[in-house]
C-alpha cells in the first residue's frame, strides 16, 4: 500500500514537473549550437523566443492549475488560461509570418524608392527643359498686365545698341585716320572701338530724347519750345547725317557704281540720301516703339519715377505653375515615406512583442487573475504606455510618482537646471 502511494506521488510529481523533461531538448534544439551557421541563425531567430515563452507558459499553467482550488471564479479562470494558450499560438504564427511580411515591406519600399528616384530625376529634367518656356510665360503675362511699356523700352534700347554697332563699324576707319593725322601715331582699332561705341550710343539715344521733347512740345502746342527744339533737332539731324549716315552712304557707293556708268553722286546727293535714310529710320522706329519707350527711359534718367496709370479692367493673369509640381511631389513622397516607415517598423517589432506580451499575460493571469495586454497588436499605437498599464493595475501612487518625475525633468530642462517647486507640487 505504501509502495502504491509512493508510485502515485512520484507520478504526480512527474506530471507537475513535466516541463523539466521538455525544456532541455527544446532549448538545445532551438539554440542549435552544433548546426551550420545559417541553420543556427534561423533557429535562434524563429524558434528561440517561442520556445522560451512556451516553457514559461507550461510552468505558469501548472502553477495556475494548482491555484484553481482557492480561486472564486474557477470556470472563468480556466477559460482565460486556455485563451492565453490560444493567444500564444496565434502570436507564434504571427511571429513567423511577420518575418515574411517584414521582407515584403522592405522589398516594396525599395521598389518604391527606386521608382521615386527615377520619377524625381525625370521631374528635374522636365523642370530644366521647360524652365525657359515658364520664364517666357511669366514675362508674357507681366507684359500683358502691366501699364509700364517694358517691351517698348527693351526694343528702344535694342535698336540703339544695333544702330550704335553699325555706326561703330562704319566710322571706325575714319576716326582712326583722323586721330592718326592729329597725333602722328597709329591707334589700335580694338582699343578705339570700345570708347567709340559708348560715345555713339549716347548720341543715338540723345537723338531719340530730342525727338521725344519735340513731339511733347507739339502735343502741348508750345510754339516757343517747338521752334527751339526744332532748331536743336535740325542740328542733331545734320550732325548724324554728316558724321554717321554719310559714312553709311559712302560705303554703298561702290555697289551703286556697279549698276551705272560714269556714276558720280556728289556731296549734295550723298547728304540727301543720308538725310532721307535718317528720316525714314527715325520715323519707323519712333512710331513703332520709341514713342513709348523713350519718355519712360527719360523719366527713369531724370529720377521722376514711372507715372503708372490705373488699369480699369486688368487682365487676370494666371500664374504659370510648374508642369510637374516638384514641391508637391516631394511633400507627397515624404508623407509616403513616413507612413511606410511606420508600417515597416511595426512589421519588425510587433511580432516578437506579441509573443512577449502573451508570456507576460501568463504571469499576470497567475498573479491577478486577468490579462495585462490585449493581443494581437494591430499597430504601434496598441503598445500601451507603462504608466497606463500601472494605472490599470491599480497602482495610482506609482503613476503619480512617474508623472511628477517627468514634470520635474521637463522643468529642469526648461529652466537650465532650476526646479520649479510649484510645478513639482
Amino acid at each position: 500500500m505504501q509502495t502504491q502511494n509512493i508510485d502515485v506521488l512520484g507520478m504526480l510529481i512527474k506530471v507537475l514537473t513535466f516541463p523539466v523533461f521538455l525544456q532541455g531538448p527544446f532549448l538545445a534544439f532551438a539554440w542549435g549550437a552544433t548546426d551550420p551557421d545559417w541553420l543556427l541563425l534561423a533557429k535562434r531567430t524563429f524558434l528561440l523566443l517561442p520556445v522560451l515563452v512556451f516553457i514559461l507558459g507550461c510552468w505558469i499553467s501548472i502553477a495556475s492549475l494548482l491555484t484553481v482550488i482557492i480561486r472564486q471564479n474557477r470556470k472563468e479562470y480556466v477559460t482565460a488560461l486556455f485563451i492565453t494558450w490560444w493567444d500564444l499560438g496565434k502570436a507564434i504564427v504571427s511571429f513567423w509570418g511577420g518575418f515574411f511580411i517584414f521582407i515584403f515591406h522592405v522589398f516594396m519600399m525599395l521598389v518604391e524608392l527606386v521608382k521615386i528616384l527615377i520619377v524625381g530625376v525625370w521631374t528635374v529634367i522636365q523642370e530644366v527643359l521647360f524652365m525657359p518656356f515658364r520664364v517666357m510665360g511669366n514675362i508674357g503675362n507681366g507684359l500683358m498686365t502691366t501699364t509700364v511699356p517694358w517691351l517698348a523700352i527693351f526694343l528702344t534700347m535694342l535698336w540703339c545698341l544695333l544702330e550704335t554697332t553699325i555706326f561703330t563699324y562704319v566710322t571706325a576707319p575714319l576716326v582712326m585716320d583722323t586721330f592718326a593725322n592729329i597725333t602722328g601715331e597709329a591707334i589700335s582699332e580694338t582699343f578705339l572701338r570700345i570708347p567709340l561705341f559708348i560715345f555713339l550710343f549716347f548720341i543715338v539715344l540723345g537723338s531719340y530724347a530730342v525727338l521725344a521733347g519735340f513731339m511733347e512740345a507739339v502735343r502741348c502746342k508750345d510754339y516757343g519750345a517747338i521752334v527751339g527744339i526744332g532748331v536743336i533737332e535740325v542740328i542733331v539731324m545734320m550732325v548724324e547725317v554728316v558724321f554717321l549716315y554719310r559714312e553709311f552712304v559712302d560705303s554703298l557707293i561702290p555697289w551703286m557704281a556697279q549698276h551705272s556708268e560714269n556714276f558720280e553722286l556728289g556731296i549734295v546727293g550723298t547728304l540727301a540720301i543720308a538725310g532721307f535714310a535718317w528720316f525714314g529710320i527715325r520715323s519707323l522706329s519712333w512710331f513703332l516703339f520709341a514713342s513709348h519707350g523713350t519718355p519712360t527711359i527719360l523719366a527713369i534718367i531724370k529720377g521722376k519715377g514711372l507715372q503708372l496709370t490705373k488699369n480699369e479692367n486688368p487682365a487676370q493673369a494666371k500664374p504659370v505653375r510648374s508642369t510637374s509640381n516638384l514641391l508637391d511631389h516631394i511633400k507627397n513622397d515624404m508623407a509616403w515615406f513616413q507612413q511606410k516607415g511606420e508600417e515597416l517598423l511595426a512589421s519588425f517589432i510587433l511580432p516578437p512583442l506579441q509573443v512577449i506580451a502573451v508570456g507576460i499575460n501568463f504571469c499576470t493571469l497567475l498573479l491577478i487573475g486577468r490579462h495585462l495586454f490585449t493581443v494581437p497588436f494591430k499597430s504601434i499605437r496598441d503598445i500601451t504606455d507603462s504608466a497606463v498599464l500601472l494605472k490599470s493595475l491599480g497602482h495610482e501612487h506609482v503613476t503619480q510618482s512617474r508623472d511628477n518625475s517627468r514634470l520635474t525633468e521637463s522643468n529642469r530642462t526648461a529652466g537650465f537646471g532650476v526646479v520649479n517647486p510649484k510645478a513639482v507640487k
